[in-house]
This record gives structure tokens, sequence and C-alpha cells, in this order.
């Protein structure tokens, strides 16, 4: 990013919720830690390059000590001669308070980018953010460079869904997108927003990188890790159902036409705790009776499980009839256990499971060797009076800045705190309809053929986005797929609660299943833990589709 061409701010996102608790731990066993350490190894290679190319440097990497990584820069750029000035933004850390009513490891409020924003209007090279949301690390640069006011809430909008299209990299540049075999994506480069005056922006990466940059990538990560058409946020409630995309040119998407509205009063608190301990055991199930050799073990294994909290049986059948290999022939069984007590998922349980090794099923392994419990952690998201948060700006000098909560009209019935889980203005009045046979002549195909999507975790909801790439393959979508098909489709969702929203100028649909990874990806919940892979396991599966959007050309928005 530093040499493949201009560049103004150059951001990094460190923090994830599974990151946090890492951090919490780190910070156990020694209070000067709690930021990313990768960030400091990186600034060794790259400060002096940043400084050469007067390029600023936004990252939330200060995680739970942003105080402490910002002293390990300025340690860092005395050490070697660049001089370069840094400021931090902190009072997103509540774990005190949250400790005082319970076992909260951790416990960080979202801030948004005003703190970032006045650091820079005092000169700071490099600026160094705790918990932070992932899009004030471009909506804080933007607002400083343009001097927009805190209720300039469409440009704003516009800088947020940049910055949410950029938080996860390379991800919309083609990596993880649902049409890779479109294009060459074997070492996607990063990509870059080049933000206008009125939040108006366009997705690009620099020349000669990998990826591409379409309207197809860009929406994949719009959907991503979004509920509703409205996307609070602490600095502006973004409407995502405005949201319009178009080509610019070569690897070049404007976005463009995004209304904001007032954030809500309050700020998100994302809260860790240590859940208890867990373990696990594949067992390996190989050629005949596979269901039978299953039963065996867990009837073998019922009376050492007997006392443990939580028991969770998954047979994986990977296998295949009369396989040509001996691993494609084999199934696998999966055991997890957890516990408020290591004791009883220790290494005395996983003794036990291989201890039936030859007293079991023929052909009885395991993919790994016992191993003691370890901890797993729960992550809860809760909520605070945004003015009662001490948003704090520390510039170069030490100056203390208090930052003000955004200003959020008195009005209870104000378009955005309120109404967050309120449709967007594109799906007002409208209620689901009933899922619908398509008239006219179909074929059973994956709907992978003619949609694409993309899935992600809040703590412990999922959200898939499903988009299509024409008029006519929209008109379908959002009249057949609704709730009721996608809990057929997905069984797994069949008892959670799950929402559609509805993203007319995307062509998307957005699904919320609430509940689905449990306690979030800390707990290790599910096979697949964060649900990464949910949209593709909707797209895989069947249904009656139109003949003529099977048979139409793939569509040039992608």
């Amino acid at each position: 990013m530093l040499t493949g061409g201009p560049l103004d701010v150059l951001t990094g996102d460190y923090l994830a919720e599974l990151t946090m608790l890492i951090l919490g731990r780190d910070r156990l066993k020694n209070r000067e830690l709690g930021y990313a350490k990768t960030f400091l190894r990186q600034m060794e290679q790259n400060l002096g390059l940043a400084h050469e190319r007067g390029v600023r440097i936004v990252t939330n990497a200060g995680g739970l000590n942003p105080a402490g990584l910002a002293d390990a820069i300025r340690e860092l750029a005395a050490k070697t001669g660049v001089p370069v000035t840094v400021a931090h933004v902190e009072g997103d850390d509540l774990t005190p308070y949250a400790s005082a009513r319970g076992d909260a490891l951790t416990a960080n409020a979202y801030l948004g980018g005003a703190g970032i924003a006045a650091c820079l209007r005092a000169g700071a090279d490099v600026v160094v953010a705790g918990r932070v949301t992932d899009a004030a690390l471009v909506s804080g640069p933007a607002a400083w460079w343009f001097d927009w006011a805190p209720d300039d809430f469409d440009r704003l909008a516009g800088a947020v869904v940049a910055g949410h299209v950029l938080e996860c990299g390379t991800q919309a540049t083609g990596g993880n997108y649902a049409f890779f075999t479109r294009h060459d994506v074997g070492r996607p480069g990063f990509p870059l927003a080049e933000v206008c005056e009125d939040g108006s922006s366009v997705i690009t990466k620099h020349p000669g990188t990998g990826g591409a940059v379409t309207p197809g990538t860009v929406t994949a990560q719009l959907l991503y890790e979004t509920h509703g058409a409205r996307y609070p946020g602490p600095d502006v409630t973004a409407r995502l159902d405005t949201v319009r995309l178009e080509p610019a040119g070569p690897d070049r998407v404007r976005i463009s036409g995004v209304v904001g509205e007032p954030p809500p009063d309050t700020l998100k608190v994302g809260v860790t705790r240590v859940g208890g301990w867990r373990n696990e055991v594949v067992f390996v199930l190989t050629g005949l009776d596979i269901g039978e050799k299953a039963d065996l073990v867990r009837a073998q294994l019922a009376d050492a499980l007997r006392e443990v909290a939580v028991v969770d049986w998954t047979l994986s059948r990977t296998d295949h009839e009369d396989a040509p290999t001996q691993e494609t022939a084999s199934a696998l069984l999966r055991l997890v256990v957890r516990d408020p007590s290591p004791d009883r998922v220790g290494r005395s349980l996983t003794s036990a499971a291989i201890e039936l090794a030859l007293a079991s099923y023929p052909g009885f392994h395991v993919t790994a060797p016992p191993a003691p419990a370890q901890p797993y952690g729960v992550f809860t998201a809760d909520s605070v009076p945004a003015t009662g948060v001490p948003h704090t700006a520390v510039l170069p000098d030490g100056t203390r800045v208090g930052v003000p909560a955004a200003p959020v009209p008195a009005s209870p019935d104000r378009p955005g705190a309120a109404s967050q889980d309120r449709p967007g203005a594109a799906s007002q009045g409208w209620s689901e309809p009933p899922s619908q046979a398509w008239d006219g002549p179909t074929t059973r195909a994956a709907l992978g053929r003619v949609a694409g999507a993309r899935s992600g975790d809040k703590g412990g909801d999922a959200n898939i986005g499903v988009w299509v790439e024409s008029d006519d393959a929209w008109a379908w979508l959002r009249r057949v797929l609704t709730t009721g098909l996608l809990r057929e489709l997905l069984p797994e969702t069949a008892a959670l609660p799950v929402t559609r929203h509805v993203l007319p100028h995307l062509r998307a649909l957005n699904f919320t299943v609430t509940g689905i990874l449990g306690d979030g990806v800390a707990s290790a919940h599910r096979f697949d833990p964060q649900g990464k892979a949910l949209g593709e396991w909707l797209r895989a599966r069947h249904l009656d589709i139109p003949d003529h959007l099977l048979s139409a050309p793939e569509g040039t928005g992608s």
C-alpha cells in the first residue's frame, strides 16, 4: 500500500470479537500488553517509508492499551530516527465498571471517528485507537480532511460505507468472493477508497495488484456482517438501502447516494468473559456400518460424559461408497464438551476416549492425541448512554481533549437511534409474501447458479447476504427467497428467529439468523464458529430456478 501508488492515509483494522478476548488474556499476564504486537513489528519495517511519503497512519491496533502502543511507537521512532508525531484515542475501555458487576474480562464501547479526526487536526502522523468501529478508521480521516461538521450525516454515512468496504481488506478485491472463478484472485491487492467532499467515493486498488474491484465484489463486502437496512454507528446511521454502485472504469466502483441519519444515543459495548472449559475428540470411522460405529462410541462414553455440562456429538458423513482412497472412505465423529470445571473435560476425559482403542469399533483411530481442557470465551453486546463514555483524544503534545457524543435530535421519533430495527425506506409498508412458485418453466438447480452470497458473525448471530446481478433475477429472488424458504434450505436455522431485510439498489436480501452461533466465535459453538460459510451452504442448496435465469449470460455487474 505504501509503495504501489499515491496514498494520504493508511488504515489498519486489527480488532475482532475474538481478538479482544485474546488481548484480554495477554493483559492478565502483563499489564503493559493488550495491544496488537503485529502492528508494532510492521512499523519497524514501514514507519520510515510512511514518513518519507507523507502518509498518515490510523489504526485500532491499540486494542486494550492504546496509550501503551503509542508509547512503543514513540520509542521505535526515537530509536530509528524517524521524526513522527503520535497521538492516541482512549475512553472506550469500560472493563473496570463491567467487572465490578460481574466477571467481564474485557468491556469496550465502540467509539466513532471524531477522536481520530481531532488527533489528525492536531498534526499527528500516527493515530492509535482502541475499540473504535471498523468504519471509523475511514470516517475519522475523511471528517478531518474535509472538515465535516458532526451533523453532516449524509457525508459521514458515505464515508462509513466506504470504511465498511475497506475494513476486511481483500474481501473487497475478490477475496472470499462467491464468483471467484470469474477473476484471477490468487493474490488480490488491498482496496483503497478515493473519498470525495460530498461523501461519495470510488473503491479501487493500486495499479498492477491482483484481484478485481467490481460492483459484485463491493456488494459482497457491503452485505458482510450487517443486519438491517439501517447501519447504526456512533457517528451516524447509514442507510444501506440507499447505497448505489456503478462502474467507474477498470477496477473502479463508485459509491453514491448514501443517506445518513442521526446516530443512536447509546454506544454498543462488546463484553468478553471466560465462559468455561472445552475439549474435543474427533473419531475417524472408515468403511461400512458408519452409523453403527458412531452409536457404539456414544454408548461407550456415556458414563464418562454423564456429569459434563454440555456434550455435542456431530457425525460428518465425508465417506464415499467404494472409495478409491482410505480418507474418502472415512467419516468424522466429533465430540465437543464444555463445562465450568476443567477437571470434568480435561485429559482424564480425552484419555478415556483414547483408551477405547482396543475395545471399540473396527479401525478405531482419532485425529489427535489426548489434550488438556482449554478455556473458551463468551461475547455479549450491551449498550451504554453515549454521553457517559469518556471519549478522549490524547494529542501529540499530551493535551487531553474530550470528544462530545454525536448530536442526536431530542425527538423520540427521530429516525436514527430509536428505529434501528425498523425496515429501511424502501421496505416500509412492505410485508414478506408467502413463498411462491415462479410462473413458467423451471429447473432444479443450486441457488449459486444465479446468486452470490456472503455471511459472517455478530456475536451469537449470523447474517447471510444474498444478491443477484440482473433485474429479472432480482424480481424472482425477492419474491421467492423468504424466511420460510431459507429455513427449508438451511434446516439448522429452522428453530431460530430469522429476519429478512431488503436492499433494492443492491439487488440484495440480507438475513439475520439470531442465536445460531451460540455465545460467539470464542465459544467454538459450531463447526463453522463464525458463520463464514453459511452463505456458501445456501448457494449449494437446490430449488426451482426459472430456466431463463439459468440460461442468461453472466451478469456484467460481477
